[in-house]
């Protein structure tokens, strides 16, 4: 996504519809193709989320959309209540903007699922001086940092990073004039079945940095709560089939990315899939999501994205479940809340 694109969307989320937010009986989230949020457009297409949505006496819909940073800037500017998006994007695009944004459902954790990937024989040492092709500003921004920060290179050191979305990537690779993409599942594993696809580092080598999450308004989740309950007990009830090997399921989510039912299989087995409601508060409250938050905010800061005129890498505080925050405590726009997870993990949903 071009820097322009992403003043934009703060520009646009710089008015909260938290402030607009109230009572309401319907409701419509986003989400895009990656493996850990397959789920979602299963839900919708199943009928499990309206099942849980009658139970609470509303209306929710789960609207696919093609371009996963375009969804997040949809949602910035006020056109859905909840979208899937990472740690990152959220924190730089929502929460920077000015949007309070809560975690509902924190639903995974990338752990191969990006991927640095490179043409030919080499590390990724062998970076220096070349282009690499990516979404610019996402996770896969973060994941090239990293990569290259290991082996004591830094993004100067590149003949430079090309902005490409996500939706155009497969055709890029193809191209002669790139060289090494970084990106996500499902396009990893269909870029790695080229000929001379080299993986060079992926997510398993940050473990527990790239997170994946049903974001909400805040204040439209502390409005209605039944929206909150609605979309947990869905996406749990679901969970349980997953665990359990339920193959109607992950074949119908299999085939919705692009893939068959081992395809898909061996997606999962590259993600930190949180199957009950209690591993997801467990990792939400531990320590470590919060030194993750403080080297994201950093990263961001850096690369000039962390909200309009940011002061600071501390300029968004980030809330967590034990009431702790880092960053601007005055200025808290992002917040890891575990009440609803905690309510399927009791069974009180």
């Amino acid at each position: 996504m071009k820097r322009s694109l992403i003043a934009a969307a703060l520009a646009l989320s710089l008015t909260p519809i938290g402030a607009m937010a109230q009572e309401k009986d319907s409701f419509r989230v986003a989400w895009s193709i990656y493996v850990g949020w397959m789920p979602w457009g299963y839900l919708e297409d199943s009928g499990i989320m309206d099942k849980w949505a009658e139970k609470y006496e509303i209306d929710v819909e789960i609207v696919q959309i093609n371009d996963y940073v375009e969804s997040i800037i949809q949602y910035a500017a006020g056109e859905f209540d909840g979208v899937t998006a990472t740690n990152m994007d959220t924190l730089s695009i929502s929460s920077g903007g000015g949007v309070d944004t809560t975690a509902l459902i924190v639903g995974d954790y990338s752990n191969g699922n990006d991927a640095v990937i490179m043409k030919g024989e080499g590390g990724l040492a062998d970076l220096a001086g070349k282009p690499v092709n990516l979404v610019e500003l996402s996770v896969s921004h973060y994941l090239l940092a990293r990569g290259l920060d290991s082996v004591g290179l830094a993004e100067r050191d590149l003949a430079g990073v090309i902005n490409t979305s996500d939706a155009d990537m497969i055709a890029a690779y193809s191209t002669d004039d790139v060289e090494a993409v970084v990106t996500w599942n499902p396009l990893v594993s269909t870029i790695m079945e080229e000929p001379g696809a080299n993986k060079l580092y992926d997510s398993s080598d940050i473990p527990g940095e790239i997170i994946d999450i049903m974001w909400v308004n805040t204040q439209t989740l502390a409005d209605n709560p039944a929206f909150g309950k609605a979309l947990t007990g869905a996406w749990y009830e679901l969970m349980s089939l997953m665990e359990a090997g339920d193959e109607e399921a992950l074949t119908a989510m299999a085939e919705a990315s692009g893939t068959d039912l081992d395809g898909y299989k061996a997606q999962l087995a590259s993600t930190e899939m949180f199957w009950k409601p209690a591993d997801a508060v467990a990792f939400t409250s531990g320590d470590a999501l919060k030194t993750t938050m403080v080297n994201v905010a950093e990263f961001l800061f850096d690369k000039g994205i962390l909200g309009e005129g940011a002061p600071s890498a501390d300029f968004v505080g980030v809330e967590y479940p034990d009431g702790s925050t880092t960053g601007d405590a005055g200025n808290v726009k992002m917040r890891y809340d575990t009440t609803y997870m905690q309510m399927a993990a009791d069974g009180a949903l």
